[in-house]
C-alpha cells in the first residue's frame, strides 16, 4: 500500500510540475528558445529534479519544449507555418463545434458558456490578460463540450492549448475583440442556429488567423520596437507574454 502511495503521490506532483512549466510557457515567462535547467526549475518550483525532467519530456511529447541530445531541453519555436497549420485545424473542428452545439443547445451548456463570458468580459474591463488568456481556452473547451462529440473532445484540449499559445504572441489588445466575437457566437449556439454559429466559429478562428499572421510581421520587421505598437484589430486568443504572475513556486516545498 505504500508504494502505491508514493506512486500516487509522485503522479499528482509530475502533473502539478508539468501544469505550472506548461502555464509558464503558454504566458511566456519562459520565452521561446530559452533554455530549461532542470536544477534551477527545480529550485524555482521547490522540488527535486526528478519531476522537473519528467515534465520535460511530457512537453516536449506536446510539441511545447524541443530537447536536442548533448544540447538538453528549451522552449520551442512557434513558426508562422506551424500557426498557419493551426488554424487550418482550428476552422474545421471548432466550426463543427460550434455546428453541434447549437444542434444541441442544451440549457446547462448555455449557461456554461454565459458564465465564463461573464467572467472574461470582467477580466478584460479589469485589464487581466494572463486570465483572459485562460478563460478563452476555457470558452473554447466549453464549445467543445456543448458538442456532445467524445471525439470531437478528444481533439478540442490538445488544440486549444496550442491556440493559447498562438494568442499569447498577440495578446493583451485581442481581449475585448475577442470576448465580443465569443459572446455573438454563444448568442447563435443559444438560438440553436446551426449554420450561424459555424459560420461565427470559422470567422472568429480567421480574425485570430490574421491577427497572429500581423504580429508575426511585426516582430519580423520592427522586433521591440516601441514605435510599431501592437493594432487592437490584429490578434489571437491566450495570455499576455509580458505579464507574468510572478509566482515563483507551485506551493510544494522539496518533494519528490
Amino acid at each position: 500500500m505504500a508504494d502505491v502511495m508514493r506512486g500516487a503521490g509522485r503522479t499528482t506532483l509530475l502533473g502539478e510540475v508539468t501544469e505550472e512549466l506548461r502555464r509558464r510557457i503558454l504566458s511566456g515567462e519562459l520565452a521561446q528558445g530559452e533554455r530549461l535547467v532542470e536544477d534551477r526549475l527545480a529550485a524555482l518550483l521547490g522540488v527535486s529534479r526528478n519531476p522537473v525532467r519528467e515534465s520535460i519530456r511530457v512537453l516536449a511529447a506536446e510539441g511545447f519544449v524541443e530537447v536536442v541530445p548533448r544540447v538538453g531541453a528549451t522552449v520551442a519555436r512557434l513558426t508562422a507555418e506551424e500557426g498557419e497549420e493551426l488554424f487550418d485545424v482550428r476552422m474545421a473542428v471548432e466550426g463543427l463545434a460550434a455546428r453541434l452545439a447549437a444542434r444541441k443547445r442544451s440549457p446547462e451548456a448555455v449557461a456554461r458558456l454565459r458564465r465564463v463570458l461573464d467572467a472574461a468580459k470582467e477580466a478584460v474591463e479589469a485589464g487581466r490578460p494572463a486570465e483572459v488568456a485562460e478563460l478563452n481556452t476555457a470558452f473554447h473547451l466549453a464549445v467543445g463540450q456543448a458538442a456532445g462529440n467524445s471525439y470531437l473532445n478528444l481533439m478540442m484540449k490538445p488544440m486549444v492549448l496550442r491556440a493559447q499559445w498562438v494568442f499569447s504572441q498577440t495578446a493583451a489588445v485581442r481581449g475585448p475583440h475577442s470576448w465580443t466575437e465569443h459572446l455573438s457566437l454563444c448568442e447563435a449556439i443559444a438560438a440553436g442556429d446551426e449554420d450561424e454559429a459555424q459560420a461565427r466559429a470559422v470567422a472568429h478562428v480567421a480574425a485570430a488567423r490574421r491577427s497572429f499572421l500581423a504580429a508575426v510581421t511585426r516582430t519580423a520587421n520592427h522586433p521591440a520596437d516601441p514605435d510599431h505598437p501592437a493594432d487592437p484589430n490584429h490578434a489571437d486568443d491566450a495570455d499576455d507574454a509580458n505579464h507574468p504572475d510572478a509566482q515563483s513556486g507551485i506551493g510544494t516545498p522539496r518533494r519528490g
